[in-house]
């Protein structure tokens, strides 16, 4: 009596399992004109307080051109998980057979932008330092103007201080024939006026008309004794 034994003689399962891997990307980037951190880390997959502690920034809204920047974002990546399982069966003629499962397939989740919902504050664009330098350089103009327009103002003062010392003695009331007054001048230019106020008017109208300035009569007075 033949008896067919069914022997089980193998059975082997392998299994292969690939997860989805985070890998983290860190990159350098230079800032430009218009760049606000807010659009760096959507750009970068990333969030802004992520940028702030990265880079020790005091303020998220203050970055200006040039400035180098660590961002560091995260890109997904994921395969699929594969299993494979052999069976092995026996007759008494030692036949075999295999069969392989067929490979589970698995949806890789795309990488999701992660916006910042933790400040409500709103970057503010890089602010160009060409236009700090400028705003400098204007100032330090400004300030030099100033000085030297001091400093004409004064020389102008001691100049005519000089001439009216030599015409008057520096009184307003002094008279040398036609000539009247603190920078003896003609009766006929003062008009009938002979305030002090006037004087001072009229004389560096005159001086001014004449000459352009006190210290340019001062040289004519010392040359010729007059001016």
């Amino acid at each position: 009596m033949d008896i067919k034994k069914i022997l089980l003689s193998a059975a082997t399962v392998t299994g292969m399992l690939t997860a989805g891997t985070v890998a983290a990307n860190a990159d350098t980037v230079t800032v430009k004109a218009g760049d606000t951190v807010s659009e760096l880390a959507n750009e970068y997959n990333t969030t802004i307080d992520a940028i702030k502690q990265q880079n020790s920034l005091q303020d998220a809204n203050v970055i200006v051109v040039g400035q180098k920047l660590e961002i560091g974002g995260t890109r997904s990546t994921s395969t699929s998980t594969t299993s494979t399982s052999t069976s092995t069966t026996s007759t008494a003629s030692t036949s075999t057979s295999t069969t392989s499962a067929p490979a589970a397939s698995t949806t890789s989740t795309p990488a999701v932008s992660t916006s910042n919902t933790s400040s409500a504050a709103t970057s503010t664009p890089a602010v160009s330092s060409s236009s700090t330098t400028t705003a400098a350089a204007s100032s330090n103009t400004a300030t030099s103007t100033t000085s030297t327009s001091t400093s004409t103002s004064s020389s102008e003062s001691a100049a005519r201080a000089w001439i009216a010392a030599r015409e008057s003695g520096g009184s307003y009331t002094a008279k040398n024939g036609q000539y009247y007054g603190k920078y003896q001048l003609s009766a006929s230019y003062l008009n009938g006026d002979y305030s002090a106020a006037n004087q001072e008017r009229v004389a560096n109208s005159y001086v001014v008309s004449r000459y352009g300035s006190w210290q340019n009569a001062v040289q004519h007075w010392q040359t010729n004794g007059w001016y």
